[in-house]
């Protein structure tokens, strides 16, 4: 079984002057991942369809301009230290209280104002995987301890993408990061995704408060427009649960 390939090229630099590294993995049935060192970003995943037409399913831009912009919505970013809203962007650890920078409406979200995903990574090509990694200093958005957050992507020929983390801390800190890509199955230059079809094995969800934080209730997804339990065309189910009230 042939290995997979691994390239890197520059991909631009950053407002601030920095450079940032793009890694091109490519396995044997022509599927391709790029991921850039700016925020540990995923910018494209390449497969081929049914009838061997290679699409790219991963929304994202074209270079660090696009990444850098108002309209980066964290596509394909590696988000930290905190995935996600934090309410009121306030917590307590070991008796002490912390407060973050608030971001999305009322709450912390995604680590803050200059979170994982603004950063460039170190970056190398170790075993065949693309392994990048970032120390946030102690008191960075405010959170405790020095953090050093380790991501590595590897591409094999099974079609698997896996994405491992790892983290060192100096101290007890909140963690919990993710990669935020956006996907349109149909390649990145359809208008919609009307036409996928999705199933969803789930038989509760977390219902959410107004200002989209969990309220701590564990609910059945029967009657809601999370009951996707049976495959059904998302734009037909998008529009039937138009019907429903917000849950």
């Amino acid at each position: 079984m042939s290995a997979v390939n691994i390239s890197e090229e520059d991909f631009g630099k950053t407002k601030d002057g920095l450079s940032v590294k793009r890694f091109t993995l490519k396995n044997q049935n022509n599927v391709t991942i790029r991921i850039i060192s700016y925020g540990a970003i995923v910018t494209d995943i390449l497969v081929p369809d049914r009838k061997g037409n290679v699409q790219d399913i991963n929304l994202g831009f074209d270079d660090i301009k696009g990444y850098e912009s108002p309209l980066q919505r964290y596509f394909g970013a590696l988000c930290g230290r905190v995935v996600n809203r934090i309410a009121d962007g306030k917590f307590t650890l070991d008796g002490t209280d912390y407060k973050l920078a608030i971001n999305n409406g009322p709450n912390h979200l995604h680590g803050g104002l200059k979170g994982f995903d603004k950063v460039v990574w170190k970056a190398d090509v170790k075993d065949s995987k693309v392994v990048m990694w970032y120390t946030s200093p102690d008191g960075e958005e405010n959170y405790p301890g020095e953090l050093t957050t380790t991501v590595t992507y590897e591409l094999n020929n099974d079609n698997e993408f896996i994405i491992d983390y790892t983290a060192t801390t100096t101290q007890a800190t909140p963690i919990n990061v993710t990669n935020h890509s956006y996907f349109n199955l149909a390649g990145q230059g359809s208008l919609n995704i009307d036409d996928h079809v999705i199933k969803v094995n789930a038989d509760y969800y977390t219902p959410l408060n107004e200002n989209v934080i969990p309220t701590g209730e564990i609910a059945p997804v029967e009657g809601t427009p999370y009951d996707i339990r049976t495959a059904v065309r998302l734009g037909d189910h998008i529009k039937k649960s138009q019907q429903w009230k917000r849950v």
